[in-house]
């Protein structure tokens, strides 16, 4: 009798062990399989550097993100992993299972912003447009004092002109402007590092690849005159022309007379309109009063820009002019192009 009932006992025990440890793997598949929230929304987070797994669980319950933060702290200690989480932004989704959040906390690939510098913007018009930029650690100063000035030079290597009209003008032209991505915390100085060694990437591979006989003595001679071709450009693709009509002016020894250099040259005190008088005024950026090229870039040329002067349009022409839309029309000769100007311009 009393063996029977030991027996039936255990057996009611191995019943009750069976259904709990069932009901476990049950809530155990659930926890690894189902979503790790109810919420529907994707949101960002921020992860602060030593955040411990208890506190990004309890963060990410805060915000709706994971319903059992307590098994989700006990999931990563299982896995060995709960000392493995990366800081940053990261964007979480509710919808993904234990599996994918722990991936994603692991992997710490951070929110990304894209800032981009623009072909043909001076350097004040670039550190404007960082300043801009959303949480982007701002380090740069734009302050004009020959002290914020000797330390912005020294932050890039570059040498200060000390030149009080033209505060920026040794730095022009050395940060190739493209589309740069940054995430949460990177400095304004991070990417002006980044473009400044993509521009002597490209500026020393198009040197070492251009065409033969060019009027151009070194690769910064090279930067100056894309920089012209980068403004004087409304269409990508007559870079090439407008890149030869200026290499046929310098080996005649003609002056480049180019309005962007005019408007450089009247520095701060430009209105947005050219007269007759600014033509007349030499400066040492006025192409109309100077011989040859200008003392520095006047805006960051592009790497199209910077590959057109290295790899010219063959041509004979000498001149052009505006006839809208962003093109122009081409002349061999000064009466031709006098025409040009005539039907174009004064006839508008």
């Amino acid at each position: 009798m009393r063996l029977t009932f030991i027996k039936k006992m255990l057996a009611a025990f191995l019943i009750v062990f069976a259904f709990s440890a069932g009901l476990f793997a049950f809530q155990l598949n659930q926890f690894l399989t189902q979503p790790i929230a109810e919420s529907e929304q994707v949101q960002t987070i921020n992860i602060l550097p030593g955040s411990s797994a208890h506190k990004v669980a309890q963060q990410l319950n805060q915000a709706g993100l994971l319903t059992f933060p307590k098994g989700f702290v006990w999931y990563l200690r299982y896995q060995e992993k709960h000392g493995l989480i990366k800081a940053g932004e990261l964007t979480i989704n509710p919808k993904w299972t234990v599996a994918q959040l722990t991936d994603a906390l692991l992997k710490g690939e951070t929110v990304q912003y894209p800032i981009t510098l623009i072909a043909g913007h001076t350097f004040k018009q670039t550190l404007e447009t960082l300043k801009s930029a959303e949480k982007l650690k701002h380090a740069l100063s734009d302050e004009l004092t020959p002290e914020a000035l000797a330390s912005l030079y020294e932050t890039f290597g570059l040498q200060n002109l000390n030149d009080k009209k033209y505060p920026y003008a040794g730095l022009e032209g050395w940060f190739l402007p493209e589309t740069f991505y940054y995430q949460a915390g990177d400095s304004d100085v991070s990417i002006l590092k980044r473009a400044q060694a993509h521009l002597k990437t490209v500026l020393e591979t198009e040197w070492q690849n251009r065409a033969k006989n060019l009027p151009l003595k070194t690769p910064y001679e090279a930067l100056i005159l894309a920089s012209i071709v980068e403004k004087e450009t409304g269409i990508a693709h007559e870079r090439p022309l407008i890149a030869g009509v200026f290499v046929n002016r310098l080996n005649k020894r003609m002056r480049l007379q180019t309005d962007p250099t005019v408007i450089y040259g009247i520095g701060a005190d430009y209105d947005g309109n050219i007269r007759k008088r600014d033509l007349l005024t030499k400066t040492t950026y006025n192409t109309y009063k100077i011989n040859g090229l200008p003392p520095t870039p006047i805006a960051m040329p592009s790497a199209e820009a910077i590959r057109a002067v290295m790899h010219p349009t063959p041509t004979k022409a000498l001149y052009f002019v505006a006839k809208g839309g962003g093109e122009h029309q081409f002349s061999n000769t000064l009466i031709e192009h006098n025409k040009a100007v005539q039907q174009y311009i004064l006839n508008r």
